[in-house]
């Protein structure tokens, strides 16, 4: 019983140091109760979504500052950073709200719709869904493809979630950091023979990486991988690798 009352009192705490908050908030955003559960539930390129259910009343204090931000006085990368952590913390949401019960994100939807295109996000003032963050925010307005790098679907083939906020002042280097470590990792780029396997994000996005997902890699890519691209260019070919939708735990 002592337990119980010791983690409620907790848990009452750690709200109330948020409670200033609600107001529609404007400038940055106060990312601090995002930067306290990713960095307690996510980590090795892994989502511990049972402590995430535990935490569920935590986020759903966040998705509230989210909803109550008055995204319009946000600019440039304050909005950039904005966005994208929302569609992070609400795929978190949409994903607890059938969890333990599902094994991959795309169980959620009905017969005619799918989880991204759900409209159960708040902002400013009208409901809208992940699709509408990404195809008609972040993609058109940021024209930055390492964006697909810092969004995560919940699946094991996402890029993996960072454990930390995206914040204005450090996302350029956030956003750089992201696009290499996926880019490097031998499971998402790698050779067998002449052939190239690489991420089916190139081929679904491919006008975003300007019809050229080779030149990105390149520019990310370790000294290693730019030396094997390099050796094989004239025989290279290129192959998309499947998608694993299951959940990244």
């Amino acid at each position: 019983m002592l337990q119980i009352i010791f983690k409620y009192f907790i848990l009452i705490t750690v709200l109330g140091l948020f409670s200033n908050s609600f107001s529609m908030a404007k400038g940055d955003v106060d990312n601090r109760i995002y930067a306290l559960l990713f960095k307690k539930h996510v980590s090795d390129n892994r989502v511990y979504y049972d402590g995430l259910k535990k935490d569920e009343a935590l986020l759903d204090k966040y998705l509230t500052i989210l909803s109550n931000t008055d995204v319009k006085s946000l600019t440039g990368n304050r909005r950039f950073a904005f966005y994208i952590n929302a569609y992070n913390a609400f795929t978190i949401k949409l994903v607890l709200t059938k969890f333990p019960g599902i094994n991959s994100i795309k169980e959620i939807g009905g017969f005619f719709s799918n989880p991204w295109s759900k409209k159960f996000i708040l902002l400013q003032g009208r409901k809208v869904s992940l699709d509408y963050i990404e195809h008609d925010i972040l993609r058109p307005e940021f024209k930055d493809p390492r964006v697909h790098f810092a969004i995560n679907c919940a699946s094991k083939s996402c890029p993996p979630l960072l454990n930390e906020p995206y914040e204005s002042n450090i996302l350029e280097n956030q956003l750089d950091n992201q696009a290499r470590k996926f880019i490097n990792d031998p499971k998402n780029t790698f050779f067998k023979g002449d052939t190239l396997f690489i991420s089916k994000i190139f081929q679904w996005f491919k006008e975003d990486f300007s019809d050229n997902p080779l030149l990105f890699i390149q520019q990310y890519a370790s000294i290693e991988l730019k030396e094997k691209l390099n050796l094989k260019k004239g025989s290279m070919t290129i192959r998309y690798l499947d998608y694993d939708w299951s959940l990244n735990r």
